[in-house]
């Protein structure tokens, strides 16, 4: 019997697996290009179609078991909820086809615990603003994902090399729909492109260097990630090809940057953004070349390029798809993504001129939630990088952010450490092109000061602004606090209302109001400031 014969049967046996379901209920069966899903009861079947294409190959029976095998293999890591195990369906004397039953083996099935699908991400994201207690599990999602992926210390090369076929496979794309991707502007694209990957080829390297290619899921979009006890679980991993999962940590996560930002879902993206940095392991400092983009650790230099290739390549996807479309309304939507991706693209590669904010205040002003408020309107997409001394306080004593830590961590010396490792990270953010808000007391004037200096070093505009608020409306803040880096208490705060903050230079703001007439206010003095510079 033929391939094709052969899993018609099997096709036709799962369908009919709907007998066994009580109720009534049906067999739901989901097609795509490379897979047919059968939803049963409370389980999910996914055969592997007998299809090779350039990037996958399935044509044989051999074939799809290892590729059975490789999904379980590539997937329990991150989700042992949804994933058990690679089951072979037999066919016996008499022709009758069963899981792990008698006869031959004719095909094999992922088998995985069946999840609502209103809860996959994507369907989220469309109906409301995703929560900051969200934004910063998916962060602590991929940072775990990342961790535990096997680093791949001589694949850079070859990560490399496939991120140059990616622009030559855009570039013919583009061409072949030239309603859809202007002539002209599809040039562009493709040269900033060149241009962008041979300038982070030496960041690439280092990062490689730094163990930061690694075998990652390497399909991270917002589709592939569901809410399983309101905690989000990556699923879906790439299995078919080792080259195209074993990539840059920070180009996986570009993906989810991406999708977050296409969505509009823009404090989203700059939430899990700054959230995934604070929580993944401290970056090594690169080392020291010619090239300023080989000393950003944090590789923020090649984000830009990241997420614009993973816009260009959903462009060119949409732009296929909609070829093979029968439905006109389902035809027009993809043409209507494909457009959108790829405006997208282009502009992830616009260059803006990066922004030095400084957020200072005692305790209980409201400072990160102005920080987070501004932050995903400054400068490249997914906006500021948002630094804060408590943070990087915990991070450098190893503690959760939400332990508390020891009284010496306080002193002069030990604040002179973490304030120095924090301007360290500005002048890499923003040498890399990307605007840089810090958030701290700043209660010293050499403080407020040296923090202008760095911008101007950076040749970064500047711009200070200094919270103030009722020492009854700050203690009940600080009091109400849950989940969060600061140690401030209420008797803190009273401690601080003796500070003598001298000159203070920065634009002052009224920060006893509501958070959003706090934002709009500082949103007018950055306004003026920046308008008001030579």
């Amino acid at each position: 019997m033929s391939e094709t014969k052969t899993q018609d049967a099997i096709f036709a046996f799962l369908t009919d697996l709907s007998s066994g379901l009580s109720h009534g209920a049906q067999v739901k069966r989901i097609d795509t290009h490379a897979n047919v899903v059968f939803l049963v009861g409370e389980k999910a079947y996914k055969v592997k179609r007998a299809v090779k294409f350039p990037f996958l190959d399935y044509s044989t029976l051999e074939k799809r078991a290892e590729a059975c095998h490789r999904e379980i293999t590539h997937n329990i890591q991150n989700a042992p909820q949804l994933y058990l195990a690679a089951v072979p369906i037999t066919r016996n004397a008499n022709g009758v086809l069963a899981f792990n039953g008698d006869g031959d083996i004719v095909e094999w099935a992922v088998e995985m615990n069946r999840f609502n699908q209103a809860f996959q991400l994507d369907r989220i994201a469309r109906t409301a603003p995703l929560t900051r207690a969200l934004c910063d599990d998916l962060a602590a999602m991929l940072v775990s994902a990342h961790e535990a992926a096997p680093v791949k210390p001589d694949a850079t090369a070859q990560f490399y090399a496939e991120l140059c076929s990616y622009v030559d496979q855009n570039d013919q794309a583009f061409s072949e729909y030239p309603a859809l991707f202007p002539p002209t502007a599809a040039k562009h694209l493709t040269q900033q492109s060149r241009r962008w990957l041979d300038r982070i080829k030496p960041l690439i390297f280092e990062r490689g260097a730094l163990g930061h290619i690694r075998n990652c899921h390497g399909d991270a979009h917002l589709g592939n990630i569901v809410l399983l006890n309101n905690k989000p679980v990556l699923f879906d991993a790439i299995e078919f090809s080792d080259a195209m999962a074993t990539t840059d940590t920070l180009y996986d996560l570009a993906f989810l940057l991406m999708d977050l930002w296409e969505q509009d879902q823009h404090p989203a993206a700059n939430l899990v953004f700054n959230r995934y940095f604070d929580k993944a392991p401290t970056p090594i400092a690169a080392a020291k070349s010619t090239e300023t983009e080989a000393a950003d650790p944090e590789g923020l230099a090649a984000l830009p390029f990241y997420l614009m290739m993973r816009a260009a390549i959903r462009a060119k996807i949409a732009a296929s798809a909609a070829q093979t479309q029968q439905d006109e309304a389902a035809k027009s939507l993809l043409r209507k993504q494909a457009a959108t991706y790829f405006n997208q693209a282009i502009a992830f590669l616009d260059v803006k001129a990066p922004i030095l904010i400084a957020i200072g205040g005692l305790s209980g002003t409201g400072k990160t939630t102005l920080a987070y408020g501004l932050a995903p309107h400054l400068g490249r997409p997914p906006g500021a990088r948002v630094l804060r001394s408590d943070v990087e306080r915990k991070k450098r004593l190893g503690l959760a952010e939400t332990d508390k830590a020891p009284e010496e961590a306080y002193s002069n010396t030990a604040s002179t450490a973490v304030y120095a490792a924090l301007d360290q990270c500005i002048q890499t953010t923003l040498a890399s092109g990307h605007s840089a808000i810090f958030d701290a007391v700043f209660s010293k004037e050499a403080e407020r000061q040296h923090l202008e200096t760095i911008a101007s070093n950076s040749e970064a505009d500047f711009c200070g602004l200094w919270l103030e608020a009722p020492a009854d409306v700050s203690k009940a803040r600080v009091a109400a606090r849950t989940e969060d880096a600061s140690d401030a208490t209420p008797n803190i705060v009273d401690r601080q209302q003796g500070y003598d903050i001298g000159h203070m230079n920065w634009a002052v703001i009224d920060a006893g109001q509501a958070p959003e007439d706090t934002a709009s206010t500082a949103r007018l003095a950055l306004k003026e400031s920046l308008t008001s510079e030579p």
